[in-house]
């Protein structure tokens, strides 16, 4: 399918980024819900596909400039597995980083004119135990406390987990343990019984992420502050599944009802 940016001037687009192994048709029963909403969306394709994430770096880099370019307004970036992982190492790459002389103010600026918002779906943020069979670059840098990880999470901003919604699974069969999927301080939301590829075409988690970058775009429009800002999800009234780091197993049923 397309990319469609016809329609971005003056509204937040969304740029989608696909995880291991995987590649931009991936997404598309993500551009036919964006396309009926009038939201601005492209999907990129990732390489090398075996090297390491910071290779694929130069591929969103030029998807999300060219939204950018197209709506006037940073995106909403959503990525899947192991697309979250190249999100977070863009950011970087783009000097949303403390240290060598920025500080947390600093980078907090840089990280608001680049991004609206960050949401992964199933992201391995702390690594995952299947990468330890793994021989590919990308894969051992999913590892389990890999020096990779370590080294991409010592330099990001405090404010990066405010902008940030990280959806996970109970019952994610390739990022293990599940919790390995959320990111601290992030507003971090569980989707229960779904796999790994199964959760992210959830028809209500959908329509959740949709409804999010709507309501993004009207916060923007009119300069609203928490939009800008706070980066909660709540505070531009989304009222979708509920932080899973207050709720028990049998409320995160309810979070989206099936």
């Amino acid at each position: 399918m397309a990319d469609d940016v016809a329609v971005g001037a003056g509204r937040t687009g969304v740029v989608l980024v696909h995880g291991y192994l995987c590649n931009r048709a991936f997404w598309q029963p993500w551009q036919r819900l964006f396309a009926a909403r009038g939201i601005p969306c492209i999907a990129v394709t990732l390489e090398p596909a075996w090297g390491s994430m910071d290779d694929c770096v130069p591929d969103l880099d030029a998807a999300v400039r060219r939204m950018a370019q197209a709506t006037g307004r940073p995106p909403v970036l959503i990525g899947h597995s192991m697309g979250g992982l190249v999100i977070r190492a863009w950011l970087r790459s783009r000097g949303a980083v403390v240290g060598d002389g920025v500080g947390q103010a600093q980078a907090a600026q840089r990280l608001q004119a680049l991004v609206a918002r960050v949401i992964t779906l199933a992201t391995p943020h702390r690594g995952t135990w299947i990468a330890n069979f793994s021989h590919s670059v990308n894969g051992r840098q999913m590892r389990l406390g890999s020096d990779w990880l370590r080294d991409l999470a010592a330099d990001e901003p405090q404010a990066l987990a405010a902008r940030m919604t990280c959806w996970y699974s109970n019952c994610d069969n390739l990022v293990m343990p599940a919790l390995a999927a959320t990111y601290p301080g992030a507003d971090n939301r569980l989707i229960a019984d779904q796999a790994h590829v199964q959760l992210v075409f959830d028809p209500q988690l959908m329509q959740h992420c949709a409804a999010w970058v709507e309501r993004v775009q009207a916060c923007a429009a009119m300069s609203c502050p928490s939009a800008e800002n706070s980066g909660s999800a709540r505070s531009c009234g989304y009222s979708g599944a509920k932080s899973a780091s207050v709720m028990s197993n049998s409320c995160c049923r309810s979070s989206i009802t099936k």
